[in-house]
């Protein structure tokens, strides 16, 4: 059994792989990405959701995080770089926030992949 595991280990530290996928990481960075998780303040799926009620000189008020998932990357990006009413700034870096749209629209992704690949096989018939 030693023997093995020492033929092994220069495998697996020359494989340089991750242990989790790259859906997995953006999976968890939108839970927590410095803290707190996008999903206390724009649902599971990026849909928005009601985060507080309160009541404003008499008049009742919600406070609400923005849906996200109907954003394309450009106006993504600069939200998240851009300090506005409660949200605050994470300093993702670039991999961060391509991880964090791709996870948002990870349903749009398949489908366009699979778009793709039928516009490809179709090209080579």
């Amino acid at each position: 059994m030693k023997q093995i595991l020492i033929l092994l280990t220069p495998v697996l530290l020359m494989s340089g792989g991750s242990f989790i996928t790259q859906k997995e990481y953006a999976a968890q960075l939108y839970k927590n990405p410095r803290g707190i998780g996008c999903q206390l303040c724009h649902g599971e799926k990026g849909e928005g959701r009601v985060i507080a009620n309160y009541v404003h000189k008499k008049k009742e008020k919600s406070f609400v995080g923005p849906a996200i998932n109907n954003l394309d990357f450009q106006t993504f990006y600069k939200a998240l770089n851009v300090r506005k009413n409660a949200m605050p700034r994470y300093f993702l870096t670039d991999e961060e926030i391509e991880a964090l749209y791709l996870h948002i629209h990870q349903n749009e992704s398949i489908k366009m992949g699979e778009e793709e690949n039928v516009s490809r096989s179709s090209k080579s018939l």
